[in-house]
């Protein structure tokens, strides 16, 4: 082959491909496959809540099989003092007074604490002051008034105590509006940003409405401030922190963020902000924190995701035993004192990924140990991008090969699919501390799946249903249910296969009908096909039509029949059979009608051979049928059952299919619309009949006869005539004689060519 030709030859194979490819891709339900997945993309771009909800579930169910290791007490960043049950019993309701507070700060610095953070906010000045006393106390002497008016403020000793020493204040976000007439101004921020031209770190952050700072004298003794507020999701769970707060055209650091700051020195907490969102914050140098520095990568709206461990109670100290130096110092000693509460009634109780009940001041305290030991859960944004590849690649392979390998083998495909989807999200965050989300893909998957199978199974059933309707009308119940369980096995539309042809039609029948009115006619019909077509269905025939008196039926299709001659060769036979009692019912009919009754006689012919079967027509109507010429011959044999004076004809390719069957030969004849001769024969019963002497008699003396008439030996052929009555009377072919005597006796007086074959040429049907 040349280039050119090969390179024809390819392109011609590459667009039937690409065709077969279109065809396969437009099916009904692969187009509806592509509206779902289409769909589910849709939501996941859309990203309700409701799919957050269930990203965060399973991240969640992460966090508690693995949960971050608690660090042994001796490295340990932070601890908490906590006003707890038993401090609130020794020391007294909440709130306690600002001395108290201040004696609290220097026990703590007396005992070696490197920082206290306050995860409680001052928002209003100590009622227990000795100047609000003197005010408020009734019956004091001026002198007693006049001195305590003359002592410093609760307030003001707790400023005293914590100016000059490392202590960070709360503060708190309050979403509502509060009064601002006795607002404290505003302190100066500590957060530096770094941003592109243009672009404002504001517009990204989460904003608060009202931000609420301790009164003013201890606000400005303090060296840093933090917003100590938690923001829980929607159910209630706090995963992600903010670490950076909006207000008033500022920007407010988290209370752990500030603590860092603070511990490490530091004037400023520098944010690098790109053009789609918060990047990081900074908090330590290169020189201060190796080799790149204190740095914590934040989300676009500036949260960070802690990679929560269990509730540790062992960060715990009670703030009664600092405040009576019970304590042990090696557990204060450098750390950052973070001072809150866990008492049920302060209400600061918190749930988190692996707790349902933890104080919020221990999420500051695993907040710390998180930044400083790099252990946030990271989710990159093209983490979302992978995930709606995920989808949308194995969307496809469900819609492909659902309808193409079935549900088993792509359920197989799906599980495997799932699993090491499932493995991967694992691996990620066992190993990286990557979030990665297959949630929503493996299900989204798996309903896709659902419906591609459902919408197979909907067309298998059409197609059962439609297949049950169109063979109804041909094929035995049997039959009809075996061709809707497995339809794959037709081949509608045209299919070369052997078959076996049956024509039924009944002898005399004009003379018959003329002794009925339609209605009466159409119930005779009605009562001789209905048990002839019974014994075809049973013998696994296919009823191709009905031509007023005349059954035509074929063997082979629509399912496959390895013995279709021999079960045409019976039903034949069985259908001689059913003409007996038939008969007889409708003599005894006649004799109660007052009418003469002419019993129904039927010739059969039987043919095999190659055939075309399938839907047959025109667009508008079609039935399932065979064409061919071994149809037409088939037709032809049952027209010269009559002139052979035998009850069935059948053609020599079915006779050398049912060797075993009492089967004699007839002739060899050219039928009408035929130039070449064939061989017939007919069929006198089945197995046990061939076995039979009187049989066996028949068929010796008949082929005797045959072998001489086609010799032009016709004092033999004579002889063997006369030697084949007595059987042939028996078998009810006495006809079949008489006519081979006229034949001789004709050929005697008249002889045909000495070049003579044999073949009788037929000129009727």
């Amino acid at each position: 082959m040349s280039v050119k030709g090969y390179l024809g030859a390819m392109g011609r194979y590459g667009l039937a491909f690409f065709m077969r490819f279109i065809r396969g891709t437009l099916r009904t339900d692969r187009l509806l496959g592509f509206a779902v997945l289409a769909a589910f993309l849709g939501v996941f771009m859309l990203n309700p809540r409701e799919l957050e909800t269930l990203r965060v579930k399973v991240f969640d169910a992460y966090q508690q099989a693995k949960p971050r290791a608690i660090p042994p007490a001796n490295r340990q960043p932070a601890v908490i003092i906590d006003i707890d049950e038993r401090s609130l019993a020794e020391v007294g309701q909440w709130p306690w007074s600002r001395t108290v507070l201040a004696k609290l700060v220097h026990n703590a610095f007396a005992l070696g604490v490197g920082l206290v953070g306050f995860d409680i906010v001052f928002p209003e000045a100590d009622r227990t002051s000795p100047g609000v006393l003197a005010r408020t106390l009734q019956g004091l002497d001026p002198t007693t008034r006049k001195r305590l008016e003359g002592l410093p403020s609760n307030d003001r000793v707790l400023a005293d105590e914590i100016r000059g020493k490392r202590v960070v204040l709360g503060q708190a976000s309050f979403w509502g509006t509060l009064d601002k007439k006795d607002a404290p101004p505003p302190i100066r921020t500590s957060v530096a940003v770094r941003a592109p031209r243009g672009v404002q770190a504001q517009s990204f952050l989460k904003s608060i409405r009202t931000l609420v700072r301790n009164v003013p004298v201890i606000d400005k003794a303090a060296v840093g401030h933090g917003i100590f507020s938690l923001i829980p999701e929607t159910d209630g769970i706090v995963r992600r922190v903010p670490l950076l707060f909006r207000h008033g055209g500022n920007i407010y650091p988290a209370l752990s963020l500030e603590m860092l700051r603070v511990a490490f020195g530091r004037p400023t907490l520098l944010v690098t902000v790109g053009r789609f969102g918060v990047k990081n914050v900074g908090i330590a140098p290169v020189r201060q924190f190796p080799p790149k520095g204190l740095k914590v990568t934040t989300d676009s709206i500036g949260r960070a995701w802690p990679y929560f461990s269990k509730s540790d109670k062992s960060k715990y100290i009670s703030a009664v035993d600092v405040l009576n130096g019970t304590v042990d110092a090696a557990k204060l000693r450098g750390k950052l004192a973070l001072v809150g509460t866990s008492a049920v009634g302060l209400l600061d109780l918190r749930a988190t990924p692996v707790d349902s009940v933890i104080p919020g001041v221990e999420i500051h305290a695993q907040m710390i140990e998180t930044i400083l030991g790099g252990n946030f859960l990271s989710r990159p944004t093209y983490m979302r991008s992978l995930e709606a590849l995920l989808l949308l690649g194995s969307g496809l392979l469900m819609i492909w090969l659902v309808p193409l390998i079935g549900a088993r083998w792509t359920l197989l495909l799906l599980v495997v699919i799932a699993g090491s989807s499932a493995s991967g999200s694992w691996y990620l965050f066992a190993h990286k501390r990557m979030l990665f989300d297959v949630s929503y893909a493996v299900i989204a998957t798996f309903l896709l799946y659902s419906f591609l199978t459902y919408m197979s199974y909907a067309r298998e059933e059409a197609q059962r249903r439609q297949t049950r309707d169109a063979f109804s009308k041909y094929l035995s119940p049997d039959m009809v249910e075996a061709v809707a369980a497995n339809p794959g096995k037709l081949k509608l539309g045209g299919d070369r296969r052997d078959m076996s042809i049956l024509f039924c039609d009944v002898r005399g029948f004009t003379t018959i009908s003329e002794q009925f009115d339609a209605v009466g006619l159409t119930a005779l019909i009605n009562k001789l096909l209905t048990p002839l077509t019974d014994q075809i269905l049973k013998h696994k025939g296919t009823v191709d039509k009905y031509m007023g008196d005349c059954i035509m039926a074929f063997w082979n299709a629509p399912l496959d029949d390895p013995e279709h001659a021999r079960n045409a060769c019976i039903s034949a036979l069985v259908m001689l059979e059913e003409m007996g009692p038939l008969n007889a019912r409708l003599e005894q009919e006649a004799k109660e009608e007052g009418r003469k009754h002419i019993p129904l006689k039927v010739g059969v012919g039987v043919n095999s051979g190659e055939c075309v079967v399938g839907n047959m027509g025109s667009e508008q109507r079609f039935d399932y049928s065979v064409l061919g010429d071994s149809v037409n011959l088939a037709s032809r044999l049952e027209g010269q059952s009559k002139n052979y004076g035998v009850r069935i004809v059948i053609g020599e390719s079915t006779q050398k299919q049912v060797p075993d069957l009492a089967v004699i030969e007839l002739d060899l004849i050219k039928v009408k619309g035929k130039n070449q001769a064939v061989r017939i024969f007919t069929l006198l019963g089945d197995e046990s009949v061939a076995k039979i002497n009187e049989f066996q008699s028949l068929k010796e003396t008949c082929e005797s006869m045959i072998s001489a008439y086609r010799k032009q030996d016709w004092a033999a052929a004579r002889d063997g005539l006369e030697r084949a009555r007595p059987s042939a009377r028996y078998f009810d072919i006495e006809g079949l004689m008489d006519l081979y005597e006229e034949r001789i006796t004709a050929y005697e007086r008249n002889s045909p060519p000495a070049d003579w074959d044999g073949v009788f040429v037929a000129t009727s049907k």
